[in-house]
């Protein structure tokens, strides 16, 4: 079992953790040019089941099990108005998961995800970044330990989404300390900030990375970050342990794995992005990163929804890859 013990361990893991299989690629695009259609004809959907072979390390890979997890968390930003919404929503809406009533469960449900909600310490929110440290290393790590227990070692594929209220003011300001530039670049409304939320919003990133300087990437997570984005940053890593490839949400949980990318690249390699947020600072994000999104649908809702629905275009990818036949089996002319 992976346990993280310090953050500047982190960095290390790029040399140690498995990295891709390129026999298993190389053979399953053997297969892929010999399948009854023209090479390349079926555009993203051929490059999904590569991916896929290339970190499940066999040319054709299944999914039996696809696990999602939510992770929620409260942030002591909100002292700073940022939020139109109060901090009693995060526990309420994860009474809603699990109750089976959200979005994130319908479309679990029709993509054949196995759904669970870790609930990050609700009752005591991270500190306020513009006075202090919103987490202590302790708890950075505590959070990050959290979410790699939550992953299912078995799974062939894992989705993360996330649920705090605040926390889109959290991804702009891991986002602006990251990759550079202006809050006003990344931040977005949210769950529905009006003008003067929004200027809150950038006022309050300004003024926490103005207070604590630069920092290193896993620094930024502790001091600027929430649990659910450590949580995410440990799932992340336990589950590039065991060569499960991990669909990411939209801006929130892709802002808490890119972390990792600042870190080094390569500690995202396994990833891939469900969806192009509609929050403004998402296809910033998606650059930074050098990652596509495999669907852009305009959502914004969180919780993993766009991961989700991203399921069902893997799902297809791999059905493709692995039940057409080849030219030889179908007794049809290559030329």
């Amino acid at each position: 079992m992976m346990k993280f013990t310090a953050l500047s361990s982190i960095p290390a893991l790029a040399n140690s953790l498995p990295g891709p299989d390129e026999e298993a690629y190389e053979a399953a695009l053997a297969r892929q040019n010999s399948l009854t259609k023209p090479q390349g004809s079926l555009g993203r959907l051929e490059e999904l089941a590569l991916y896929m072979a290339r970190w499940r390390a066999t040319y054709r890979p299944r999914i039996d099990t696809a696990q999602a997890v939510v992770f929620a968390g409260n942030h002591g930003i909100c002292a700073q108005g940022v939020n139109p919404y109060p901090q009693d929503v995060t526990l309420q809406m994860v009474a809603n998961f699990e109750n089976g009533g959200a979005s994130i469960n319908q479309l679990c449900r029709v993509n054949g995800a196995e759904l669970s909600v870790v609930a990050l310490d609700l009752d005591r929110p991270t500190q306020d970044f513009t006075q202090c440290p919103a987490m202590t290393e302790s708890e950075t790590l505590d959070a990050m330990n959290r979410g790699a227990a939550a992953v299912n070692r078995s799974a062939d594929v894992l989705i993360l989404g996330e649920m705090g209220i605040g926390n889109s003011t959290i991804a702009a300001a891991l986002a602006t300390a990251l990759f550079d530039g202006c809050a006003a670049d990344w931040v977005g409304r949210g769950t529905g900030s009006d003008d003067e939320g929004l200027a809150r919003k950038i006022t309050a990133i300004e003024t926490g990375i103005a207070h604590h300087g630069p920092m290193d990437p896993m620094t930024t997570l502790a001091t600027l970050g929430g649990r659910e984005q450590a949580a995410i940053c440990g799932a992340v890593l336990m589950a590039r342990a065991h060569r499960i490839p991990v669909i990411l949400d939209g801006f929130i949980c892709t802002a808490a794995a890119a972390v990792l990318y600042a870190v080094d690249p390569r500690l995202l390699a396994h990833c891939m992005v469900g969806h192009a947020s509609a929050e403004p600072g998402h296809q910033r994000l998606l650059a930074a990163i050098n990652k596509r999104a495999i669907l852009d649908f305009d959502m914004r809702l969180g919780e993993g929804s766009g991961a989700a629905l991203a399921l069902g275009i893997l799902r297809s990818a791999l059905a493709c890859h692995n039940g057409m036949a080849t030219f030889g089996e179908a007794g049809v002319s290559e030329a």
